[in-house]
């Protein structure tokens, strides 16, 4: 009887250990940047190195904003990352509860489209949506990064889909019968039972829109339209990094996708559950 309780207790322990290791693996880079933010530069590259700073300095955050126009910046992928949020959750349900709940020719082709473009690699699309926006006059400002977003995005609809597909068809057709539209069954009854897989989409839209460094560099070059992923690689000059600066905008940086993610976690992770429910 004994020997089963211990090795219940040995799994246990071991899972334990695992999850604390995978825990440092993950946590250790923010906190080394976290550290470094309040050392100054020369102390970051100390031999023997040290985790913690030898003196605690708080000047990295004031001369990091006053190096670059950090609030302009941060201005600007505000304004997009907002509008961006808006149009994935806008579009996003629209488009799923169609493909989920209303049945026409041509549903499970086009979900299966959707699906399918997910493989395409970014570097594919790259150039064709340059010379797209080029032609039509649009590079340099902020349309090629807001205006897909209100289209919806792969991802986004194939995980709002899954939700819709939970939700029991009993409770569309007794709508319908009592004289409900499409537009009222998705109104008054779909859409408010995806506040959960709503949440998560905004979350990714979030995060995708706020962190984005590719597209605003290959559209973007004016730098008073700099997103603060593009303005951050101007503490990187040609002979040397004040990596102590670096570190501390990047800290502020990365701030709101934390609170955004702490305050919406309970939220984010019913959505990935509840959107795999039913295929």
């Amino acid at each position: 009887m004994k020997r089963p309780v211990m090795m219940k207790k040995v799994k246990k322990a071991a899972f334990f250990i695992l999850v604390v290791l995978l825990v440092i693996v993950y946590v250790s880079p923010f906190m080394v940047m976290l550290l470094t933010a309040f050392k100054t530069n020369s102390d970051a590259f100390t031999i023997p190195v040290k985790l913690l700073p030898r003196r605690w300095v708080t000047e990295n955050f004031p001369a990091a904003f006053a190096a670059i126009p950090y609030f302009r910046y941060m201005g600007n992928t505000i304004f997009i990352t907002a509008l961006s949020v808006c149009g994935q959750l806008l579009v996003t349900p629209i488009v799923a509860y169609s493909l989920a709940k209303i049945q026409w020719k041509g549903a499970d082709i086009i979900s299966g489209l959707i699906m399918a473009t997910m493989m395409i690699p970014i570097t594919v699309t790259m150039v064709p949506l340059y010379k797209i926006y080029s032609q039509l006059g649009l590079t340099n400002t902020y349309v090629p990064l807001i205006l897909p977003t209100f289209f919806g995005k792969a991802f986004y609809i194939v995980i709002a889909r899954q939700f819709f597909k939970g939700v029991p068809d009993s409770l569309i057709e007794a709508a319908k019968i009592d004289g409900a539209n499409h537009f009222t069954c998705y109104g008054r009854i779909a859409l408010p039972l995806c506040k959960p897989v709503l949440t998560t989409i905004g979350i990714y839209a979030f995060l995708d829109a706020w962190s984005d460094y590719l597209y605003p560099m290959i559209f973007i070059t004016k730098p008073d339209k700099y997103t603060l992923s593009l303005g951050l690689q101007q503490y990187m000059s040609e002979f040397s990094v004040d990596w102590a600066r670096l570190m501390a905008a990047a800290l502020v940086f990365v701030l709101p996708v934390i609170v955004c993610f702490a305050v919406f976690q309970k939220n984010f992770v019913e959505g990935i559950a509840t959107s795999g429910l039913k295929a």
